[in-house]
């Protein structure tokens, strides 16, 4: 499979992944994943995760999201990253074009939890709610306008803070500027996307490496992105 290296040392690898393609298998035999891909380069990421089916998958973006994907070589890289991440010192700044004119910085503090209707969705939590799932869990992000795109949409530089699932696309639906083409969130679909690609981005990431200390790198935009802001 085809797979875009951004960065290699010693202890781990960051790969530019492609919108619509999962980061890893749900079961045993499954093939046309990034992990897949990315073993099949490096076989000792198979072994240094703490599930067989993600290796040494050090986070994830959603199947429609692309981007900067770190991954782990060895197992003693995987706890360190994993930590990293969790504690918020991995810098993550993502691009995504929104419907919408956005002229000031925003910033989204709601929580998020599970939508008990639809289990592919997540919805801003309420903790006044007994339930820790309905609760949601904290969240932050942060997004400033890069520029307008047309007459509807701004280009987006966003900031997650924490790491909860689907939060840039929930907290930006929430504050009224769904991502374009994340149809499950209400955005508005943009031409050249299909059904399950939305316009968000990881451009970049910036983190101290085990083995070779501060790195910052960079993830090209794919062409289906480009085309719509260019």
């Amino acid at each position: 499979a085809p797979l875009e290296v951004l960065y290699a040392d010693d202890a781990l690898v960051i790969v530019n992944k492609p919108g619509v393609t999962p980061c890893h298998p749900l079961r045993a035999g499954e093939r046309g994943t990034v992990m897949n891909a990315v073993v099949a380069r490096f076989p000792e990421i198979a072994d240094a995760g703490d599930k067989a089916l993600e290796g040494g998958l050090a986070h994830r973006l959603d199947n429609g999201t692309s981007g900067a994907l770190i991954v782990a070589r060895s197992r003693a890289a995987f706890t360190i990253l994993r930590d990293a991440i969790s504690s918020g010192r991995v810098a993550r700044r993502y691009q995504a074009l929104v419907s919408g004119r956005v002229t000031t910085p925003l910033t989204m503090s709601e929580r998020i939890a599970h939508d008990r209707k639809n289990p592919s969705r997540m919805i801003i939590g309420d903790d006044r709610r007994a339930s820790r799932r309905e609760a949601g869990r904290p969240a932050l992000t942060r997004a400033r306008p890069i520029r307008q795109v047309g007459a509807d949409f701004t280009l987006l530089e966003v900031a997650p803070e924490t790491g909860c699932r689907h939060q840039i696309r929930v907290h930006l639906a929430h504050a009224g500027f769904p991502i374009a083409s994340d149809l499950l969130y209400g955005g508005a679909p943009a031409p050249g996307l299909s059904a399950e690609r939305f316009w968000l981005h990881l451009a970049r990431v910036a983190l101290d490496s085990p083995a070779a200390g501060h790195i910052e790198v960079a993830a090209p935009l794919p062409g289906e992105l480009r085309n719509l802001i260019y």
